[in-house]
């Protein structure tokens, strides 16, 4: 009986959570190849596209996008308060993909609240680019990408990672590829990656693939253990220090307690919040990350 009861509560609260999930989001099914949302709050897509953490996303149009995700080429358009969703399927993927790539449950005017309450500073730098949204994407792409971004610029990282993809991966739309599998990568050397021109980085890139694949590295225990635990993890490949590590946790398994610091964060801690360290911001440390990086980088005369 008690076994019956537990389990009656935690359907009612799945169940709670899913009509809380589409209360805020409608989603009308078009045909199986396109859906569209309405009432979607909080969402800007030059915002989410060109924040840094992701580089498979590019502009095609008016507030429009195109990109590849797991192993999808989708397009994404938005119309004021609506946002169209095309691709093979999407339909069909959109409760078990979609809604949880583009982080949909989560309610960013709420995540902003309680940011601002912390922080005069951080609420304004909340206002500048409210429409972020931190993307869920594939954790094994996600190391990889930011492996591929040290000491780099986002349009050769994108450079690098589009001839990656070309080389290494599966056509899945006539001119768009799946990002690579480890399993592909770890059978490589670094000869058969000087086509993508990643510099030094081939042999980061080969030691974190061949970590993975042969399970040294496990994804599943690194998205639940404590966030110290999953860093010296991560840290175990070869070229991975502490700002891929917490781009990988932040953007690769939504561990939003993650937060990258690079030379300008590091500016901008300073300036905005002395004595402070990313413990300060919460559960939501690495959003706020985000709002304050966009911030400063808006505001550059304000960064010592």
């Amino acid at each position: 009986m008690y076994l019956f009861i537990k389990t009656c509560s935690i359907l009612i609260y799945v169940l709670k959570f899913c009509l809380e999930v589409f209360e805020a989001v409608k989603v009308h099914v078009v045909d199986e190849n396109q859906i569209v949302l309405s009432e979607v709050a909080d969402f800007d897509l030059a915002e989410t596209f060109n924040c840094g953490q992701c580089f498979r996303w590019n502009p095609v149009g008016n507030d429009e996008f195109v990109g590849v995700a797991f192993d999808s080429v989708v397009n994404i358009l938005k119309k004021k308060n609506k946002i169209v969703l095309t691709g093979n399927s999407i339909a069909k993927n959109f409760d078990t993909v979609w809604q949880n790539y583009f982080d949909l449950a989560t309610d960013y005017g709420k995540v902003k609240a309680e940011l601002s309450g912390l922080d005069a500073t951080l609420s304004l730098a909340c206002k500048y680019a409210p429409g972020i949204r931190i993307l869920r994407q594939d954790p094994w792409e996600a190391l990889c990408s930011f492996i591929i971004s040290q000491n780099n610029n986002i349009p050769r990282i994108k450079g690098i990672i589009e001839r990656l993809c070309r080389c290494f991966g599966r056509e899945v739309a006539p001119g768009f590829f799946s990002f690579p599998k480890n399993t592909t990568l770890a059978e490589l050397d670094k000869d058969d990656l000087s086509p993508i021109k990643c510099g030094f980085r081939d042999a980061y890139i080969i030691d974190a693939a061949q970590k993975v694949a042969s399970g040294e590295i496990d994804f599943t225990k690194i998205a639940t253990m404590p966030i110290d635990s999953a860093r010296k993890e991560l840290m175990k490949i070869k070229g991975v220090g502490p700002k891929v590590t917490e781009c990988a946790l932040l953007y690769g398994f939504h561990r939003l307690e993650a937060f990258p610091v690079d030379v300008w964060m590091h500016r901008a801690l300073f300036t905005f919040f002395p004595g402070k360290d990313p413990t300060y911001f919460g559960r939501y440390a690495g959003i706020a990350q985000q709002y304050i990086f966009h911030y400063s980088r808006m505001n550059p005369d304000l960064v010592k």
